[in-house]
């Protein structure tokens, strides 16, 4: 293995500046990591070598010459096939969008071509990223790089499997439930959710509007800064992004933060908490305790409705945003000449028999051709999602549900601000228990819902969170430790995850990939 593939981008950044590397051997250790790994893991759904090489050699070519170059420069970053980049298959892991070439970029995908990253290629996810396991894809299943028979999480599962798995220092990647946290937790990486309004959305493809955040991927609190600090901004092209200044992540994030108040929150700690991910939070604590932090309990009453009230908001949200996949504006038509013989031979059966009621009673070709499209193009778990979603927005049902998990979500940030009056950050576990394995939950939506148990709240409420490791299972699988800020408090909480980093060594620790790909476990 290449040492080159073990530096973080903070490092590799000093090393472009010193003249002792190259954007081209960077890339070609990369890529060579891939392939010798990607075959196991399936963390990319396409990798554009050629492209990434020419950016490279552009971008040595240019420092060499003395030019000005952007802040990532010769950095490559893997991408979450949900955002727009102009001219590059964007699936979102669906059949449904297969074959799409977004004309444009999304506005992420601007800003990392503007700091000369380089675009290494497109992770895999859960179909429009429904999912917690990165299982649902209509492509491939990815692995998880400490365990290949278990999952590496989801929606954004790729994106975290390929920094775990030294295949790219950085990754982006989207959360509307925990998508990039709980991945980052289940792979020993960091991943950070930022405010909803701090990164645009523009060119994302939608799940659920007034959730979905877009954030980075990385192997160090230092190297998530450097990519939020990209990534961030207003956009006047996203009405909910917010004309917030973006602070200098990457300078301050090694500054302690004196009198650091921590709140506990003792309703995380119930049945259904895995003991060792418990005891790996409880350390946590006495670690921040022996930095000087206060730790207090605050309450959060209203979080035991989380999971009831964003499993009726994201799916109405993706109901709505969805049903622009009908076949006929862009993205997966079901064959009409099959279908319309299909459709001929039953009316033809139906006169025979004479049977007049039924046959008025057939779709037209055009309802057909709607039905046959979302039924082929859509997988089951989008489609359970668009049916829920569909129910709960449905006449003498809105205000049964949606409306009232609306009032429940409003009063989940509302006991958020008030703990944020007593606390800084608010500390604990990123999922009930370590990666499961590959087939476990996926026939059981609830349980896998349930994984989801301490995300979603982050999201209903708007604020920022991070993942950071802290600990490993008995079978070696890795914990991640959850940290909550208030709204635009990015700063303040990375320089709260950079103190655990400094004090730990949880984020040096590196999947035996060698050993696992001999063994085929």
């Amino acid at each position: 293995m290449s040492d080159l593939v073990e530096l973080t981008a903070t490092d590799l950044l000093e090393r472009f500046r010193t003249g002792q590397l190259r954007a081209v051997e960077l890339v070609e250790a990369c890529l060579e990591q891939i392939r010798r790994y990607d075959s196991h893991i399936g963390a990319f759904l396409q990798v554009d070598a050629e492209e990434a090489l020419a950016q490279a050699a552009q971008i040595d070519r240019r420092r060499q010459a003395g030019e000005p170059l952007g802040s990532l420069a010769g950095i490559p970053v893997a991408i979450k096939d949900n955002l727009c980049t102009q001219g590059v298959p964007t699936t979102c892991g669906s059949r449904m969008l297969a074959d799409f070439r977004p004309p444009y970029d999304a506005t992420v995908i601007q800003r990392l071509k503007s700091a000369d990253a380089i675009l290494l290629g497109r992770t895999n996810m859960d179909e429009f990223a429904m999912g917690g396991s990165t299982e649902t894809s209509a492509f491939q299943k990815t692995r998880n790089p400490w365990d290949l028979e278990r999952i590496p999480g989801g929606s954004s599962g790729g994106s975290a499997a390929c920094v775990a798995a030294r295949m790219t220092p950085l990754a982006v990647g989207t959360d509307t439930g925990g998508s990039i946290r709980q991945p980052a937790a289940l792979c020993g990486v960091v991943g950070l959710k930022p405010t909803y309004g701090r990164v645009s959305r523009y060119g994302l493809v939608a799940f659920a509007s007034s959730l979905d955040q877009i954030g980075p991927l990385a192997r160090s609190v230092e190297d998530a800064a450097l990519l939020l600090e990209v990534l961030a901004g207003h956009d006047p092209k996203d009405s909910t992004s917010v004309p917030t200044p973006v602070p200098p992540y990457s300078k301050t994030v090694g500054q302690k933060l004196p009198d650091l108040r921590i709140g506990i929150v003792p309703e995380h700690y119930t049945e259904g908490l895995d003991a060792e991910v418990a005891q790996a939070v409880q350390e946590a604590v006495k670690l921040y305790r022996s930095l000087g932090a206060t730790v207090r309990e605050v309450h959060l009453p209203h979080s035991k409705y989380a999971v009831a009230a964003y499993y009726i908001i994201a799916p109405s949200e993706a109901s709505s945003n969805l049903a622009r996949y009908d076949g006929v504006h862009f993205g997966y038509r079901t064959p009409e000449q099959a279908m319309r013989a299909q459709l001929e031979a039953e009316q033809a059966a139906l006169r025979r028999a004479g049977n007049q009621a039924a046959l008025e009673e057939l779709d037209s070709p055009l309802v057909r051709m709607f039905r046959q499209t979302r039924s082929e193009g859509f997988g089951p778990e989008v489609k359970r999602r668009i049916m829920l979603g569909t129910y709960a927005l449905s006449a003498g049902y809105y205000e049964a549900y949606y409306l009232k998990a609306l009032k429940v979500r409003r009063l989940i940030r509302q006991d958020f601000d008030q703990a944020f009056q007593q606390v800084d950050i608010i500390l604990g576990p990123v999922t009930p228990a370590p990666a499961f394995r590959l087939g476990e939950k996926i026939h059981d939506p609830l349980a896998m819902y349930l994984f989801d148990l301490y995300t979603v709240v982050t999201n209903l409420a708007g604020i920022c969170g991070i993942s950071i490791p802290c600990g490993f299972s008995r079978q070696g699988l890795p914990i991640g430790l959850h940290l909550q800020a208030p709204p635009f408090e990015e700063e303040r909480l990375l320089r709260a995850a950079a103190m655990f980093q400094q004090a730990t060594q949880w984020h040096r620790h590196r999947p035996p990939l060698e050993e696992l790909v001999v063994s085929g476990t």
